[in-house]
């Protein structure tokens, strides 16, 4: 059974970083492509990122290019996304899935973000 469970969530300053977390069970995350994907208050959800199974080919949506970086953490069987430079308007539920859009099969309960001065 695949399970999603992202942590890493928090308050961050304006300008500042935060590393998020999905950790998988249930099948071997390097094998599938997965995405991170944010729901801000009263918005739709968003996709953020995206990385091909493989992990040789990454995604971003215009919001996250040059701030944002998602990767591997093979030993972990997780995957990460690095924020840096965060906004205000960064601030969301962030949720991880597998595929590369947001048509994803499965998602995590995702983890809370919120950047406040």
């Amino acid at each position: 059974q695949v399970h999603l469970v992202e942590s890493g969530g928090g308050l961050a300053q304006p300008g500042g970083s935060l590393r998020l977390s999905c950790v998988a069970s249930g099948f071997t995350i390097r094998e599938s492509s997965m995405s991170w994907a944010r729901e801000a208050p009263g918005k739709t959800r968003e996709w953020v990122a995206g990385i091909r199974k493989g992990g040789r080919e990454t995604y971003y949506a215009d919001f996250a290019k040059g701030r944002f970086t998602i990767s591997w953490d093979d030993a972990q069987n997780t995957l990460a996304l690095q924020m840096n430079s965060l906004q205000f308007e960064d601030t969301a539920l962030y949720v991880c899935g597998d595929g590369l859009s947001l048509a994803a099969g499965t998602w995590g309960q995702g983890t809370q973000v919120t950047v406040s001065s």
